[in-house]
């Protein structure tokens, strides 16, 4: 299973972050919640501060690019094998750090990447 990382996590059950930390966990996979307000989604802390977490397989990305670079040393720190860019979370920019740093960035939707099976 492959340890992610939600950044711009929601406790609003209509969000795609919150659908996405629903359906990552129906599949099975550990979920870590990094979000800009206080909450619970499925029970699990919504985190404020950029914590060090350990065995970070994936970043899934729900924030806007203009808020990403505050996100980008983090991110690389965490060393994950990559980085899902959500529609609308689409940077260049970063794309290119994070191949540069061997770290696969992907344009995709989480939500429809576990629906086929890409996941």
């Amino acid at each position: 299973m492959k340890r992610t990382l939600i950044i711009g996590a929601s406790s609003n059950p209509s969000r795609y972050a919150y659908l996405a930390a629903q359906k990552l966990r129906n599949y099975g996979h550990p979920i870590l919640l990094l979000g800009r307000r206080k909450g619970l989604a499925l029970g699990e802390e919504i985190h404020l501060e950029k914590i060090k977490w350990e065995d970070v397989d994936t970043v899934t990305l729900y924030i806007n690019p203009s808020h990403q670079p505050e996100y980008y040393d983090y991110i690389i720190s965490l060393n994950p094998k990559r980085v899902i860019f959500n529609p609308g979370t689409e940077n260049s920019e970063f794309k290119n750090i994070l191949l540069n740093k061997n770290i696969i960035p992907i344009e995709a939707c989480t939500l429809v990447m576990l629906s086929i099976g890409q996941y």
